[in-house]
């Protein structure tokens, strides 16, 4: 059964027995020297970045009764304070800013890190389906996924890994642009009728709340420019991440137009705060630290995805 809580509490968590398996994740070490730690479901740092807190005058008019599904971009990975370990949930992830903008009377914040699209109509280890939270009052429905249908786990280590054979080139795009194929655009071809599906579930449990389709924020610089020092990818597998990112908010985009959900665009707003600033700018984390996950979003970063949230919840 899913937990509640009025606004005055602090955000319920569902239990989930074993380690939830990060979105991405990959460390590798060169010589004696350890390289990034990759991973697209790690913690991710408290900066102070330049995104102030969503206001409480984003708060909607009628109670709202708020349920948050998706993966580790949407948990919080690794952001103080955790508070559930086993989904590596954060309580200052943009569902909980989101919600505490809002003043929302119910909160359920299922969100786990390493959840992908068959997580949300089936279990995930000993957590129960997501979509279980959903409740014919909800009014309000986050949902991020989609990442770790495209194995983006797997592709960060591959990237690291083939760096070593051509540094200047883009020996990861070719990897997996063989014989005139595109492998991560099949993949997310083949993800497209799963967020289909999940659109439709919610509509079907939920038919009175707005949906909304959260999409995923810049990893690397919109440019196409490299920071080897920071990310160990091939110089050329910048770009090449960065464009797959783009086709992967695309398709979630056009998923939620058609299907009468609301996309969110976390991605324009953070250009120029990808992995490859200097901490204090940067909103996505380019190594696991104390306070972050690699390759994923750090405090400030949640910020600017409530604000988001919140500005297509009232434009």
């Amino acid at each position: 059964m899913p937990l509640h809580r009025s606004h005055h509490s602090s955000l319920e968590s569902s239990s989930a027995g074993g380690v939830r398996r990060p979105l991405l994740r990959a460390a590798v070490s060169v010589g004696t020297a350890g390289l990034v730690g990759l991973a697209l479901v790690q913690p991710a740092a408290a900066n102070s970045g330049d995104q102030a807190r969503p206001s409480h005058a984003n708060r909607a008019a009628a109670p709202v009764r708020y349920v948050a599904l998706g993966d580790s971009y949407s948990s919080g990975l690794g952001i103080p304070d955790e508070v559930e370990p086993n989904c590596g949930r954060s309580d200052s992830n943009y569902p909980s800013l989101v919600a505490e903008a809002l003043l929302a009377v119910s909160v359920t914040d299922v969100t786990c890190a390493g959840a992908d699209t068959s997580h949300m109509a089936g279990p995930q280890d000993s957590a129960p389906p997501q979509l279980d939270a959903l409740r014919p009052d909800t009014t309000l429905v986050t949902l991020g996924i989609g990442g770790n249908d495209l194995g983006l786990q797997e592709v960060g280590t591959r990237c690291v890994l083939v760096a070593y054979l051509d540094p200047n080139g883009s020996p990861c795009k070719t990897s997996y642009t063989l014989l005139d194929t595109d492998e991560i655009r099949s993949r997310i071809n083949t993800t497209a009728p799963k967020i289909d599906a999940i659109l439709q579930e919610i509509h079907a449990r939920s038919p009175q709340a707005k949906v909304l389709l959260v999409g995923y924020p810049a990893i690397m610089p919109d440019d196409g420019s490299a920071c080897r020092d920071a990310i160990p990818f091939a110089a050329g597998d910048f770009a090449w991440f960065r464009d797959k990112e783009k086709e992967l908010n695309s398709m979630l985009s056009q998923q939620a137009s058609v299907y009468g959900a609301t996309f969110v665009n976390t991605y324009s707003p953070s250009v120029g705060h990808d992995a490859c600033k200097a901490e204090g700018v940067r909103w996505i984390e380019p190594k696991e630290t104390p306070e972050a996950a690699g390759f994923h979003p750090n405090a400030a970063g949640h910020r600017s995805m409530a604000a988001e949230v919140l500005a297509r919840i009232n434009p």
